[in-house]
């Protein structure tokens, strides 16, 4: 992998970067939509390379659940098992480590998951988890790491950090892949302390690249954006910086203007399929009875097909009736949005007026 830094805006610490990887080149401001098990709900793979994606995200846990490596493997990888040329980042499974804290005991070795699928066990080590994302043939792999709830202890989040910088060195050390980079994720909490003490020792590992984990985890976001500013100014300025699971897109904003590269969540397609749009003035509810005659699109200003070519009227229609189609186009422009919303941001840091842009984009919003 090789990361270049293009440019940086001269007002704030926003970047605009390239990744080169074995799958293709990676523009940064990015966003990964989301694709769990093999797939971005409700998205073809044509439908994800017709809005320009650039890179999705997918589960080690779940992947190897269900179908599991052996079939994965007999296909020739991910890529071809799930007809996606371009890059994937794979996460290791660290989030179900919080998500799924009923099914799980863990120690310094790793961690016995009971499957959510049909009760059997099985173990994951830090070791375990490369060599799976390596058989995948992904871009990106994600060491295994423990997530802990933002309602732990400051001595719990400690011993998370702790066993996290230890299963990094182990990750590293079984690493060997020449087109699988693994990328190191600090964590902390909202204790800066703990933020600089997870980044200096991951840092002394020398990874291609460095994530920012355990936010969004049930803390407010408030009180996350000055622990995500300081945490992104101790990470190297020639390696990517991915803040993962977050999130809506004023928090998106926020974070590039921190330094952040690279981001995913599951907001654009869940809230979809809720009926939940974003448009450029912050969020919209289909169902609401205002659009039952409405026949502008979700967002005049969205070149998306969906915007293209439906009102919110039809849309809100479609909804309403649990057509599978209202979800589908509501997603289609849900994901442009928030993968336009990156190529805006980066054309303005490279034309030096982020600043503008990101005063422009806030007094904007409104919610309807």
């Amino acid at each position: 992998m090789a990361f270049v830094l293009e440019h940086k805006d001269t007002s704030t610490k926003a970047r605009a970067g390239k990744l080169s990887l074995a799958h293709g080149d990676v523009l940064t401001p990015v966003f990964m939509p989301v694709g769990t098990q093999g797939a971005v709900k409700g998205m073809t793979p044509r439908d994800l390379d017709d809005l320009d994606t650039q890179i999705i995200l997918s589960n080690t846990y779940h992947l190897y659940l269900r179908p599991g490596c052996e079939v994965i493997n007999k296909a020739g990888g991910l890529h071809k098992f799930i007809g996606w040329e371009k890059p994937i980042l794979t996460d290791s499974g660290g989030y179900q480590v919080y998500s799924l804290a009923d099914l799980r005991n863990l120690n310094d070795e790793g961690v016995v998951f009971r499957s959510h699928v049909d009760g059997t066990s099985f173990f994951f080590t830090p070791e375990n988890v490369i060599e799976t994302q390596e058989g995948f043939g992904v871009d990106i792999m994600m060491q295994l790491d423990e997530c802990p709830p933002s309602s732990a202890t400051k001595n719990r989040i400690e011993e998370a950090v702790n066993r996290s910088i230890l299963w990094a060195k182990r990750s590293a050390d079984k690493w060997s892949s020449t087109t699988s980079n693994l990328f190191a994720i600090v964590q902390g909490g909202l204790h800066y302390d703990l933020r600089q003490k997870s980044a200096e020792k991951l840092i002394e590992i020398d990874l291609p690249g460095y994530a920012l984990g355990g936010f969004s985890v049930g803390e407010e976001m408030t009180k996350a954006y000055p622990v995500i500013e300081k945490t992104a100014e101790l990470l190297p300025q020639d390696k990517p910086r991915y803040l993962m699971g977050v999130g809506f897109p004023e928090d998106i904003v926020k974070a590039v203007s921190s330094g952040i590269d690279m981001f995913d969540c599951v907001l654009p397609t869940r809230c979809a399929r809720t009926g939940m749009c974003f448009y450029s003035k912050g969020r919209l509810r289909i169902k609401n009875a205002r659009y039952k005659e409405a026949m502008d699109p979700i967002d005049l200003s969205c070149t998306c097909y969906t915007c293209r070519n439906f009102s919110r009227a039809y849309l809100r229609h479609l909804f309403m009736t649990n057509e599978i189609t209202a979800v589908v186009l509501m997603t289609i422009h849900n994901i442009h949005f928030y993968l336009d919303l990156c190529k805006k941001m980066r054309k303005s840091i490279q034309n030096n007026n982020f600043k503008e842009f990101y005063k422009n984009f806030f007094d904007s919003l409104i919610y309807l």
